[in-house]
């Protein structure tokens, strides 16, 4: 069964959901923590709830970009298996499971934790000492961690890019 058309064109649609994620990671990595940094602590934290919460409110363009990065890269895979025809499988194969593993993995089991449990704290009622200490425990694995996917996401679309290249 030849599904060549629809294997490109999941990959391109995997190839532009995997870049805007990536954008996004590399824009918190590079711009958004960086300048966050010079923040006292309860305006870091104020500020990052903040943005977190417009992503945890169900942004609906940031989910669907989000989920599509998931979920598009495994789909090519499994049409291109099922296909005669279109980008290399190996390279798929590859990218998907660094979007998996590399991105969406350290996701749900250390970006999300930290942020809902940044998000249960209730900053108006911290001293400063209290407000360091929850920056203390957050900031630097959160930002680790997001280099981290950062680094991944880069990786799963250029490995789609070369995909549909070859």
């Amino acid at each position: 069964m030849d599904l060549t058309l629809p294997v490109d064109s999941i990959a391109i649609a995997a190839v532009l959901c995997c870049a805007l994620v990536a954008g996004l990671l590399f824009s918190f990595a590079v711009v958004v923590m960086p300048g966050f940094r010079g923040l006292g602590d309860h305006e870091f934290l104020s500020a990052f709830r903040a943005v977190d919460g417009v992503i945890q409110a169900g942004q609906p363009v940031f989910l669907a970009v989000w989920a599509g990065s998931a979920v598009l890269p495994v789909l090519a895979v499994v049409v291109r298996l099922l296909s005669e025809g279109g980008p290399g499988p190996g390279l798929l194969v590859a990218a998907a499971a660094v979007s998996v593993v590399g991105v969406h993995l350290p996701t749900v089991a250390v970006n999300i934790p930290l942020n809902n449990r940044l998000q249960a704290v209730d900053v108006g009622v911290l001293d400063g000492p209290g407000a360091e200490r929850v920056r203390v425990g957050f900031e630097s694995r959160w930002t680790r961690w997001n280099l981290a996917r950062t680094v991944a996401s880069v990786v799963a679309v250029l490995l789609l890019v070369l995909a549909l290249a070859g």
